[in-house]
C-alpha cells in the first residue's frame, strides 16, 4: 500500500510535465491503453476465458466512463494549479461517497458523519478559496473529478457483488481505451521517443498501483489501510516542488490538513463484516479507491 501511494503521484507528475507539449486527451488515451496493456496478462493468467463471459459486461464498461471522465478532469486541472492542491481537492471524494451513500446504495448514514462531511467540505473551501485573489478556475476541475471519482467508487461497489475486483480492473480499461482509440486520429501528436516512453510510464504506474493496492486490500483490513493513502498527498507536495517549484501556501496547508482528519476518521469508522466468500462494507467511504 505504502509503494502505491508514493508510486501513484509520479504519473500526474509525468503528465503535468508533458502536458505542455501533447493534447490532454492523448495523455489519456495513454493512460488507458498502456494501463489495458499492462492490466491484460493478469487479467488472462487469473481468469482465461472466463473474462469474456464476464456477467453484465455492458455495466462492467460503465465504471470506467465514470474513470474516464475523472482522469480527463484531474489530467487538465493539474496543468493549471499544484500538484498537491489539486489531489487534496480529489480527495474529497470520500466525503461525496457518504453523501451520495443513501441515495444510490440505500445505506443509513449516522449524524457524526454528517458532520465529518460538512468539516471536509468545508477543507475544499479553505483551499478552493472561492471570491479570493488565489482562487483559480482549475481548482473546480478537480472538484468536478472527485464528484466523478465518486460516482466511479459507488457504480464499483455495486458491481463488486458480482464480479471479481482483478476482473473489474480488466473491463474498467476498456471503456477508456476503445472510446480513446476511436478519436485518436483528430488529437494525435507524434511524441519523441522519450516522451513515447514517458507515455507508456504513465499507463504502467496506473497499472502497478491498482495491482498493488489489490494485493495489499487482501492482506490487510481497509481501515489500517485507509490513512495510508494520504502518503500520496506528501508525495505530490514534493514532486511538485522539486519539479515544478510549486508550494502549497498556509491557508492550503489547513485545508490538506483538515481533508486528512476527516478521510482518517471516514476510515477509521468504517464498519467492515466479513462473511463467507463476501466482503461487506457499510456506510463506505471511497478511501480503497485508487486512480
Amino acid at each position: 500500500m505504502v509503494v502505491a501511494m508514493l508510486v501513484l503521484p509520479f504519473m500526474d507528475a509525468t503528465v503535468k510535465l508533458l502536458g505542455s507539449r501533447y493534447p490532454i486527451l492523448q495523455l489519456i488515451w495513454a493512460r488507458f491503453f498502456f494501463y489495458f496493456l499492462f492490466v491484460l496478462p493478469f487479467v488472462v493468467i487469473r481468469y482465461g476465458k472466463q473474462a469474456i463471459r464476464a456477467a453484465h459486461p455492458l455495466l462492467l464498461l460503465s465504471p470506467g466512463l465514470f474513470l474516464l471522465v475523472a482522469s480527463g478532469l484531474v489530467f487538465a486541472a493539474i496543468q493549471y494549479i499544484p500538484l498537491a492542491d489539486a489531489i487534496a481537492i480529489l480527495f474529497v471524494d470520500a466525503v461525496i461517497v457518504v453523501a451520495l451513500s443513501p441515495l444510490v446504495l440505500g445505506e443509513y448514514v449516522p449524524a457524526r458523519r454528517w458532520i465529518t462531511c460538512a468539516a471536509g467540505f468545508l477543507a475544499i473551501l479553505i483551499i478552493i478559496r472561492p471570491g479570493g485573489t488565489e482562487f483559480h478556475w482549475a481548482s473546480l476541475l478537480a472538484l468536478a473529478a472527485a464528484l466523478f471519482w465518486a460516482l466511479y467508487f459507488l457504480s464499483t461497489r455495486v458491481m463488486s457483488v458480482q464480479v471479481p475486483p482483478l476482473l473489474m480492473l480488466g473491463w474498467q480499461s476498456v471503456s477508456g481505451f476503445v472510446l480513446m482509440t476511436a478519436a485518436l486520429p483528430f488529437y494525435w501528436v507524434t511524441p519523441t521517443l522519450v516522451d513515447g516512453i514517458l507515455m507508456v510510464v504513465i499507463g504502467g504506474i496506473g497499472a502497478v498501483g491498482h495491482l498493488l493496492f489489490i494485493r495489499a486490500s487482501s492482506l490487510a483490513h481497509a481501515s489500517l489501510l485507509a490513512p495510508l493513502r494520504y502518503l500520496e498527498i506528501v508525495m505530490q507536495v514534493l514532486l511538485g516542488y522539486w519539479l515544478f517549484g510549486d508550494f502549497p501556501d498556509l491557508w492550503a496547508w489547513v485545508g490538506i490538513a483538515l481533508i486528512i482528519g476527516v478521510g482518517v476518521y471516514l476510515g477509521r469508522t468504517e464498519l467492515v463484516q466479513s462473511v463467507p466468500g463476501k466482503l461487506q462494507v457499510k456506510v463506505d467511504d471511497g478511501n480503497h479507491t485508487v486512480r
